[in-house]
């Protein structure tokens, strides 16, 4: 034989009890039912506010692999809410999210979700606290009383993918792309320390 040791044959017993360790899956369609009406429940609750829950920014996902995806975000950070116009403590009063930990590292997010933003509070209908007897002629009041359930994600996040970059020019360069990388790194890095010197 191939084999090296006592080679000593297998005695296990997998027939005992079996029934006992066998999963069922006969009440699917019934917890299917369920989570139904609790959705049905909780969309009455919460009525009229959307169904979805708070308004999320969009966000790139984590890493070289993610990131050329649009995501929803935990929450808006607070420069995007003073962009936006939004005070920190009234934002979740309103159905908007905020993560002061998280941070804008380029114009173009902080752009792209202040314009959400201000999209959301173009269509945001605000009640008011206490239910007072509308008057005829009272803007606010006509549109409380047409204001209806979204059922439908708020502002969902989407991929365009039309927009593409037009193609570069190919520049001849002595220098291999690496070592330039490298130089322009390392002047960056070093650029308080020369003027220090000169000054000197």
């Amino acid at each position: 034989m191939g084999f090296r040791h006592n080679n000593q044959l297998p005695g296990n017993h997998f027939r005992k009890d079996w029934q006992r360790r066998v999963k069922t899956w006969f009440d699917q369609p019934a917890r299917k039912l369920r989570r139904r009406q609790a959705r049905v429940a909780k969309a009455a609750a919460i009525a009229p506010r959307p169904v979805d829950g708070l308004i999320r920014p969009a966000v790139r996902g984590q890493t070289f692999k993610y990131n050329t995806k649009l995501r929803a975000g935990r929450g808006f950070t607070l420069d995007e809410l003073k962009a936006a116009g939004i005070r920190r403590k009234e934002a979740l009063s309103i159905g908007i999210s905020v993560d002061h930990r998280r941070k804008n590292r380029s114009e173009e997010g902080l752009a792209l979700n202040v314009e959400r933003l201000q999209a959301y509070k173009t269509r945001l209908v605000v009640f008011p606290r206490k239910a007072k007897k509308p008057k005829a002629g009272d803007a606010d009041a006509a549109a409380v009383a047409a204001a209806t359930q979204l059922t439908t994600p708020i502002l969902p996040v989407t991929n365009d993918k039309t927009q593409t970059e037009a193609p570069r020019a190919v520049v001849q360069d002595k220098l291999p792309a690496f070592f330039r990388l490298r130089k322009t790194w390392s002047d960056t890095r070093l650029s308080g320390k020369r003027e220090k010197a000169e000054k000197k």
